[in-house]
């Protein structure tokens, strides 16, 4: 019997997170799929709890990611992330909103919208029995567009071992493995939860740069969660910060780190120097696009401290 048989099938067809009983505002039913001009990402209301009585994880969130973007999420432990990039793909059932993916809802999208998505959990799942070789060509049969070429390049590129069983493989190994299957159909939408958390420092600045190969050469729309901050300003040209279940601001990265300051000074003071108020802490007041004004002491940011001020 081959050992290609009884797999898991890909992630599509894994079991769902059941949520709490819905509200009435929850909608599943399937509708035709919409012009390819519709936003790959689409997410109005979403709402989730764990169990009946837990508390919220996201309330009423609403995002949309348009062609091409490149998305950087962040928050802290515990915020949310996996669960709301589980329930962007359909894998985890909301318990009010509706997450649409190029148009389609997202928990019963065909396999024309499917064949169009790529996702690295972060947990994976490759099949420890198997060599990298068979587990590819598993996959490949799920997919009507295959980049042969890219799949051989990368795996002699990051020199991965196409004989050995995937169980004794190392971390790192399997991460790249993982991220490979995700790139290998050519994706316009790549959804990636802490991709390079088990890559060494060389092999992530290896990874990030294929991946803005992928997003220049193709316009893939790209979603990633990480904690690594010096990572996400090498790729990110948005980024999206999560608090308090909802995204709380996106913009791009060079933007918020040119237009944000620190503010510190009288109240009348910084109410004249304009501009929109972000948070406090700490006594300083984070403003974009605040205007110089006597009396006013400013001072730059760094990504660090708009993680800490907005998640």
């Amino acid at each position: 019997m081959s050992r290609l048989t009884n797999l898991a099938l890909p992630w599509w067809k894994a079991p769902r997170h059941a949520a709490a009983p819905a509200s009435a505002g929850l909608s599943l039913h399937a509708t035709a799929a919409t012009p390819d001009t519709a936003a790959p990402v689409h997410i109005t209301g979403l709402s989730l709890r764990y169990g009946n009585a837990g508390p919220a994880v996201l309330n009423g969130l609403d995002w949309r990611l348009q062609p091409g973007q490149v998305v950087g999420l962040l928050g802290r432990n515990g915020a949310g992330k996996t669960s709301l990039l589980e329930a962007l793909l359909g894998l985890r059932e909301p318990l009010a909103g509706e997450v649409r993916l190029f148009g389609q809802p997202a928990t019963a999208i065909d396999d024309t919208v499917r064949a169009r998505i790529g996702y690295v959990p972060q947990q994976n799942d490759l099949f420890e029995g198997l060599t990298a070789t068979e587990m590819l060509a598993y996959f490949r049969s799920f997919y009507p567009r295959w980049n042969e070429a890219r799949v051989n390049h990368l795996l002699q590129r990051w020199q991965l071992p196409t004989d050995q069983p995937i169980g004794r493989l190392s971390g790192g190994q399997q991460q790249r493995l993982a991220i490979i299957r995700a790139l290998a159909h050519e994706p316009e939408l790549l959804v990636l939860d802490e991709p390079v958390a088990s890559l060494d420092p060389l092999a992530r600045r290896d990874f990030l740069r294929e991946l803005v190969e992928q997003v220049l050469d193709r316009g893939t729309t790209v979603v990633f969660s990480t904690h690594i901050l010096s990572d996400l300003e090498r790729v990110a040209f948005n980024v999206a910060f999560l608090q308090a279940g909802r995204i709380r601001l996106q913009a791009p990265l060079d933007e918020l780190l040119e237009e944000c300051q620190w503010l510190s000074g009288p109240p009348a003071a910084l109410q004249a120097a304009g501009g929109e108020f972000l948070a406090q802490v700490g006594g300083r007041t984070l403003v974009r696009g605040a205007a110089a004004h006597p009396g006013v002491q400013a001072q730059g940011v760094t990504l660090e401290d708009l993680f800490e001020a907005l998640t």
